[in-house]
Formats: C-alpha cells, structure tokens, sequence
C-alpha cells in the first residue's frame, strides 16, 4: 500500500467512528466535508516518510499518527477560516464549512476533529501501550500552547508580532509533529529529526507567503491576499518575491542536507525535493530552474 492509500484508508475509517450511528447528521455531513477531497496531505506524508526511512516497525501506529496530524491539520483550517479569524470564503476549491454549514457547525466541525484525532490515536495505539502517552504528548504540543498551532493563531491578536515565533508556531509546529512522531512511531529519536522539520516547516510557509502575495486563488483553493487583508505578517512584504524564493530554495537544501542517517535517507531526499516543486506557485517555477 502506497504512502497515499495508507492516508485515506485511516482518515475514512476515522470519519466513520466520528459519523457512525447517533451523529446528528448535519454535522457528520459536515465532518465528511472537511476532511474530502483532502489537499495535498503533505504532513500525513511526511510523517510515514519519516516511519520508512526509520525502518517502518510498526506501520498501524505510524497510519494513526499520519491520520491524526491531518485531522488535526483539517481542524485547524476550519477554524481558521472563520469568520473571527480570516472569514474565508472558499478552502481547498470550495465553500469554507462555515459558509456551506453555518458558524456554528463550522465550530463544532473542528472541535470534533480535534478529539477525532486523538482517538484515533489511542484506539489504533492499543497494541503498543508503550508508545501512545509519548505520541499523544508530542502531537499534541504541535497544535496547543505555547508553541503549537493554538499559539500561532493567538499571535495575530498581539499588537506587535514575533514573526519568527508566528510562524513557527502557526505553521513550522505541526511539520515538527509530523516529523517526530514518524520517527517515534519507529522507535526513532525525534531529536535527530528536528532540523528537518523546522526548515521545512519554515520553506512550507514562506511558499504560502509566495502564493499570497501573488495573488494566486486557483493554486491555493483558498483566497489569496488574506495576509495583507487581515494585517498579518508576510515574508514576501519583507523580503521581496525573489528574496523569498531564494530563502524557499536555502530552506528545501537545509531539510535535505538534515537527514540524519538511516536506511531510507535518499528516498526521502527525492521526496522532499519533489514536494518542494510542487509548492513552488508555477508563476515562479521558469526562473527558479
């Protein structure tokens, strides 16, 4: 089973426990709608990357962790799009699930994907006790306080941004969960893996910041120019487009060049270079050659 199939096979079967019988059916609809079609599912990938190149020892808990980074990841944009935060009107090439079910589903939507994901988790763990209390406490320090996904989106609150801090924390956190846990999952040292997940991290968000600031909807499926709408911060404001594409390039080297030692190290190379063409926005992607 390929790297994709391994994703959709556990984020179905965890949308069915969440929608199975006594779901209100609005909202197990609208559970079903955030999740698919998926987008690009580079963290799920990235995290059972990282399992293989650690010898994939045990592939149903790497499958729950890759299923519950995504979740996770899902959550997170559906809160993000509502209308306190971004007021976003379409996501991944279709109505944000706030403007297709409402606010207050939207709400609920990502609250029940959270504790989704974290079910997923322990259910699927239940053959390996040893190892859940540490996958639930790394995944779980990627999407709250102070450094996960929660403290990103607080930030944009604050009169005066740490941008690193920002952006580390919005976007760089939940590669660094993905990552860790991959490595966990088999029985790998996170730490060895650390340096990999913070530049791309870093590289995934200034390609966001590139295709924002381009104005570049159809690429993104989602609004583009929302950081300058919503006065957040923007690499390219600052650097310039070449400047960031540049800090793009450096960034995809830096993960590269991070591997630690291990029997699939080239494998996972090739992915993340591939993956890097694919985020580059096509505007781009003549001069960047």
């Amino acid at each position: 089973m390929d790297l994709s199939d391994r994703i959709e096979t556990g984020m179905q079967t965890a949308i069915r426990y969440a929608t199975a019988n006594g779901c209100p059916q609005k909202l197990g609809n609208a559970l079903k709608y955030a999740v698919f079609p998926g987008g690009a599912r580079i963290r799920p990938r990235l995290c059972l990357a990282v399992s293989l190149a650690c010898g994939d020892k045990d592939p149903r808990v790497a499958n729950a962790c890759a299923t519950a980074i995504e979740l996770l990841h899902c959550a997170s944009l559906v809160h993000d799009d509502l209308p306190c935060f971004d007021n976003a009107a379409t996501r991944r090439g279709k109505p944000s699930v706030h403007k297709e079910y409402g606010e207050e589903i939207a709400l609920l939507v990502g609250d029940g994907l959270i504790v989704t994901a974290f079910e997923t988790l322990a259910r699927e763990t239940l053959h390996a006790p040893e190892q859940t209390a540490r996958l639930v406490a790394t995944i779980a320090n990627a999407v709250g306080s102070p450094y996960g996904i929660v403290a990103g989106q607080a930030w944009e609150s604050e009169e005066k941004i740490n941008i690193t801090a920002y952006h580390r924390a919005k976007t760089a956190s939940l590669f660094t969960g993905a990552v860790s846990a991959g490595a966990l999952s088999s029985y790998g040292n996170p730490l060895d893996w650390y340096a990999l997940a913070d530049a791309l991290g870093a590289a995934y968000q200034v390609a966001d910041d590139l295709y924002d600031a381009m104005d570049d909807t159809d690429s993104m499926g989602k609004p583009a120019g929302q950081d300058a709408e919503n006065g957040r911060p923007n690499l390219v404001a600052e650097l310039g487009v070449q400047g960031a594409l540049k800090k793009l390039q450096e960034l995809v080297e830096t993960a590269a060049d991070s591997i630690p030692d291990c029997e699939g190290a080239d494998l996972l190379s090739a992915m993340i270079h591939k993956e890097a063409k694919r985020l580059m926005p096509a505007k781009l992607a003549a001069s960047a050659a």
